[in-house]
């Protein structure tokens, strides 16, 4: 048997042992919409499901398979899904798969665009509650015989609460419910929700996977874990056609891609897929810049509380050093009151004012005051989100340069 390859080195030949043409290590961009057959049975059979192959590209075509393979092998799942962006990935799971009468939980600790999608949902009839996940005991009391997902992130965004991701997946499993997990704010090479039992893994692959802040992309790989065969929203053709195993990803595919047409153009698949090479090697170097920041901004008398779950003092500590490789690229803090967001801000240099996420480039932004200014203040309140806080994506800038940029922005609002 031939010894399973290590995380980078799987990745970095995944595209080369796919054999792609005249022998290229990348998977070529192939802008193709539609794909022509010598004999119309072929076209057919890729129709209904009888046999593999591209037919139009708005469900899928060579590019954006290979970038789904990689993410596959990252997640240790069955098969994977991707759309062109996080979001498109997150609507296209419900959509696809929550029917009429059911029930949904989810955390209330979404990330803003996350609940907002699902708070639309809520108005055109879906049931869904929002609770506190960071204990399973809040998902049992909001459970009912018609609920049918969990929805979770690992790290939530930006406040850093970690769910209780083991213990719900126990339950979700004892219940049959489909439980996904969004993985963007780790990333596969920080942790595989697998590992919990989480039948479906979200991703931004603009974020993380990508890396370099120049394609937006999402995906959602099935873990292999769930029962398709017992879940009653599969649509009879599905049914009928595809193995049970891949029912679920198949209708996510069918439903989800096709008819919501949140299609990945292979420009960015491609990019997203090179930039997927370096995952490991971009984390830990952001990992550790984090840490270190973490540790400066928790002693620093101008700060009130740094959100970040390598510091001892926060809530999931002992949850994050058991579930993750390490404790992540995003965090949080909160200014004292009296000193000027804006101003501080502004005063910072390297550090770049930003909305993006898991950029190589260390990324700023007030919080309350953009990404979570539509909730409004009871809300954010409601989700632990102070009026003074600053969400930060650490980067793999040389650490000194970024303490000091932090160092000179302080200084320069207490004077």
């Amino acid at each position: 048997m031939t010894k399973q390859k290590g995380f980078t080195t799987t990745l970095l030949h995944a595209d080369r042992l796919r054999k792609p043409e005249f022998g290229a290590l990348h998977q070529p961009i192939h802008t193709a919409v539609t794909w022509g057959f010598d004999d119309v049975q072929g076209l057919v059979d890729v129709f209904q499901n009888k046999a593999k192959g591209f037919a139009y590209s708005r469900q899928g075509n060579p590019t954006t398979a290979a970038l789904e393979s990689k993410v596959t092998m990252m997640e240790g799942g069955l098969a994977s899904v991707s759309f062109a962006t996080g979001m498109a990935a997150i609507m296209a799971t419900v959509f696809a798969l929550v029917k009429e009468g059911s029930h949904i939980i989810a955390s209330s600790y979404l990330f803003g665009n996350t609940r907002s999608i699902l708070q639309t949902f809520t108005e055109i009839g879906l049931d869904i509650s929002f609770v506190d996940a960071t204990s399973v005991d809040n998902i049992k009391a909001a459970y009912r015989d018609n609920t049918c997902m969990v929805m979770v992130e690992t790290i939530a965004n930006p406040a850093t609460q970690i769910a209780d991701l083991e213990n719900i997946g126990e339950f979700c499993a004892e219940k049959g419910m489909i439980y996904v997990v969004d993985n963007t704010m780790t990333s596969p090479y920080i942790f595989q929700p697998v590992t919990v039992k989480a039948s479906l893994v979200i991703n931004s692959l603009t974020k993380y996977i990508g890396g370099h802040g120049n394609a937006l992309g999402g995906s959602v790989t099935d873990t292999g874990l769930y029962d398709w065969a017992n879940y009653p929203g599969i649509a009879p053709i599905i049914r009928e056609q595809i193995k049970p195993e891949m029912q679920g990803i198949t209708q996510i595919r069918k439903r989800g891609l096709r008819d919501g047409g949140g299609t990945l153009a292979p420009e960015a698949a491609h990019s997203l897929s090179v930039g997927a090479e370096t995952l490991a090697l971009r984390l830990e170097r952001a990992c550790g810049n984090a840490g270190a920041l973490a540790a400066y901004l928790n002693g620093h008398p101008l700060v009130d509380k740094v959100y970040y779950p390598g510091l001892t003092s926060h809530p999931q500590h002992e949850r994050a050093k058991k579930l993750f490789r390490f404790n992540g690229g995003l965090m949080s803090f909160a200014l004292k009151d009296g000193v000027d967001v804006f101003a501080f801000l502004n005063h910072l240099q390297v550090v770049i004012k930003s909305s993006n996420l898991g950029d190589t480039r260390t990324l700023a932004i007030p919080v309350a005051q953009t990404i979570f200014f539509e909730l409004g203040p009871d809300k954010r309140a409601e989700m632990g989100i102070p009026e003074g806080m600053i969400r930060l994506s650490v980067g793999i800038e040389d650490r000194e340069d970024l303490l000091e940029d932090f160092k000179q922005a302080f200084d320069a609002v207490s004077q």
